[in-house]
This record gives C-alpha cells, structure tokens and sequence, in this order.
C-alpha cells in the first residue's frame, strides 16, 4: 500500500512546495495576522487556515473516491473541468507580474482563538481552493497503490505537512518579508512563471491521461 516511485515523489513534493508559496487569500491572512499581532497571532491564523485546508482534503477524499469508482461520465466531467481549471490557473500565474498580494491592517481579531476560527473560515469558505484540490489530488493517485480515497486523503494532508516547513519561517520573518515586498521582486515573477507552466503541464496530463 502507497508503493510509489521516486519520481512520483519528486513531482508531488515540487508540486505541493510551488503551491504553498504562491501568494493568496490564506497567505495575506496569515503574514496580516502576524504583522498585527505577532507570532503568537501569526500562528493561531496558521493552525486555523491548514483546518479549514483539511475540510477541503477530507471533502476531496470522500466524494472523489465514490464518484471515480462508480461513474465513467462523472469522472470524464471532473477531468475535464479540473484539466481547464489547472490550466487557467496556469495562465493567470504566467500573466502574473508579481503583484503584490493585500494585506489588511485593519479589521482582524487579535485574540488566537478567534484568529483560529477566522483562519478554518479564509480557507474553508473559499471554493478556489475546493476547486484546486478537486483537479490537483487525482492527478498522483496511482492505480494498485491503495484505496483512492486513500491515497486522495494521505496526498492532501501531505500537502499540509510541506506546508508546515514552509510557512513557519515565513511568519518569523513577515516583517522583513514585507518591507522587502518579496511578491513584487523578480523572485515573485520567476515563481509566477514556474507555477504557471507546472499548473498547465497538470492541466495538460489530466485532459490526454486515461482513467
């Protein structure tokens, strides 16, 4: 069981670091929160995004793995829905500058239990990211690896585990990170573009692969 091969590993964990780091709605709330309150606050806001990121991983587990094993034409439309959407998001990264993500000053909770719960809302409220999950789990599933729900909840929470060696040292160092306006730097460009044609080659993969 979740017998994959190196290369399978390679490509999920460049995957899931490129997806980590591309600026969004969680990350703005995450560096806001810790420019706002500190790391305590920064921290609280984490926990509470990567819980609300797990409703989407179980959600995905679940419906996924009944709609894959059962229905040919289900699976066809959720190819092909998260084939375009993959490569829309390619798109849009590769037309990305580098803009800098906003992050409000204002308006957010201080205490880290309602920062918690702001954070499971940022991220289970937004349909992006059930959307992303939809098109990006099924592409490492691997026939006679395990149970597709399985492997589907095993490859999301793992996502949040890179994410956890990514994103700590990005609260300890928000304030730097802003005043440097790290997003706007040709680092943020060039990261843009590499998402972009990692997202299409996805996209790509998903529309010719077969079930």
């Amino acid at each position: 069981m979740f017998d994959y091969s190196l290369v399978h590993w390679a490509t999920f964990c460049v995957a899931a670091a490129l997806l980590n780091l591309s600026p969004g709605p969680d990350m703005a709330f995450i560096l806001g929160s810790a420019l706002r309150g500190g790391r305590r606050a920064g921290f609280s806001a984490l926990y509470g995004v990567w819980s609300g990121t797990f409703v989407h991983v179980a959600a995905a587990a679940a419906g996924l793995s009944a709609i894959l094993s059962t229905s040919a034409t289900a699976f066809s439309l959720i190819k092909w829905i998260g084939a375009a959407y993959l490569v829309w998001l390619g798109l849009q990264a590769l037309r990305s500058r580098g803009a800098k993500a906003s992050v409000a000053r204002h308006g957010l909770p201080t205490k880290p239990s309602r920062l918690y719960v702001q954070g499971v809302l940022v991220s289970a409220l937004n349909p992006k990211v059930a959307l992303f999950f939809l098109a990006f789990l099924p592409q490492f599933v691997v026939a006679g690896a395990g149970p597709l729900w399985a492997q589907l909840l095993l490859h999301g929470t793992l996502v949040i585990a890179v994410a956890a060696l990514i994103e700590p040292p990005l609260i300890l160092l928000s304030e730097k990170v802003a005043r440097a306006s790290w997003v706007d730097s040709k680092i943020g460009q060039w990261a843009d573009r590499c998402l972009g044609v990692f997202f299409i080659s996805l996209g790509v993969r998903l529309a010719i692969g077969a079930r």
